[in-house]
């Protein structure tokens, strides 16, 4: 398997992909990139591919928005002839979007191993798309990269124990890749926001439930906006129609940030709210305290170890949550790893290419 074709099409896959990439290509592994265009917005894309040094796609489908049944419907079509023209030992796919689901089927069709980092992950809740995309590429896949002991545990509970390999978090690796370098990049980022280290909230709200519940959604903002802390929103394609005509006084709204600015604008904000998972790890890494507006999270850690408060999109709860919040003593970062999952990955993926 010395080809290995990589599928990704959302933000969180580019960051996680970059750290992968280079233990890839150390390891002697020919990677052929595939974009799948489901973040379109070039904020939200090109800027990653710069910042991170990943490689220029060699193919991109520019699939773009859509209901998540086009969504996959389209990537199966593009991906099958690539595939066929490309012939890889394997593909590789990340977490748990239309794009992952959709990569995994057209291999498993075609008859090609499947590598699936992020494996294992469980909210138990088969509302969410992400949880059916999840749970079907696990039972697909060759080899399942899980990133902590209970997504392990997870996967043994559907029966799955063959080729499981607890990684840790890529998302550790990413961090510890390129947080010095966004602090060389962006070295006054905060007071060019007219802030300061631990005097603001980062608020971050995209996903479909979300934005699908409007009125919920505007009450979250409106509470968040009586606090007398500023709260920075790096606004969301999806979230910019329903913040039309608020008249927030502290809520600032801002254009969607690369992710360096994220990674600074994460680690000296004074408390984090999200509904993202990635974010709610990234909190926790940093030692800022979480209030994640779902009412489930694949990352159970983050709220076991007491860094995490879920709160749905309930202002009350969410004012008590962060009025009330005390950090914990200790720290999240044993949950994950330590920052060499890419290795790891890279090793099962080159032995296996070894033995064919």
């Amino acid at each position: 398997m010395k080809k290995i074709l990589t599928i990704i099409g959302a933000r969180p896959q580019f960051i996680k992909a970059a750290a992968v990439s280079s233990a890839l290509r150390q390891a002697g592994l020919n990677e052929i990139l595939v974009h799948t265009g489901q973040h379109y917005d070039a904020n939200m894309s090109d800027i990653f591919f710069d910042q991170l040094n990943l490689q220029t796609p060699q193919y991109h489908l520019g699939i773009g928005s859509g209901s998540h049944g086009y969504q996959t419907g389209r990537a199966l079509m593009e991906l099958e002839p690539i595939l066929e023209e490309v012939a890889p030992g394997g593909v590789l796919v990340y977490g748990d979007t239309n794009s992952t689901l959709a990569g995994a089927l057209s291999a498993a069709k075609m008859h090609i191993p499947v590598a699936h980092i992020e494996a294992g992950l469980r909210s138990f809740n088969r509302q969410m798309p992400e949880e059916i995309n999840r749970i079907m590429t696990d039972h697909i896949a060759q080899w399942l990269f899980a990133p902590t002991h209970t997504a392990v545990e997870n996967l043994a509970a559907e029966g799955i124990i063959q080729h499981v390999f607890q990684t840790g978090d890529v998302m550790m690796d990413a961090i510890a890749l390129y947080l010095e370098e966004a602090r060389k990049h962006y070295p006054g980022l905060l007071n060019d926001m007219g802030t300061k280290a631990g005097n603001y909230i980062l608020l971050t709200m995209h996903r479909a439930e979300t934005t699908a519940r409007p009125d919920q959604a505007i009450s979250v903002l409106k509470a968040l906006d009586t606090l007398k802390f500023k709260v920075i929103l790096p606004v969301h394609p999806r979230l910019r129609p329903l913040i039309q005509g608020l008249h927030l006084k502290n809520v600032d709204c801002i254009d969607p940030l690369s992710y360096f600015e994220m990674l600074l604008i994460e680690e000296s904000a004074y408390c984090i709210v999200t509904d993202s998972g990635g974010v709610q790890k990234e909190a926790a890494f940093f030692g800022v305290p979480c209030v994640t507006l779902r009412a489930e999270t694949e990352w159970i850690e983050t709220v076991e170890s007491g860094w995490n408060q879920l709160v749905d999109l309930s202002p009350e709860a969410l004012l008590k949550a962060i009025e009330c919040f005390k950090k914990p003593e200790t720290p999240m970062r044993e949950y994950y790893g330590n920052g060499k999952a890419r290795y790891i990955i890279a090793d099962v993926l080159k032995n296996a290419s070894n033995a064919n």
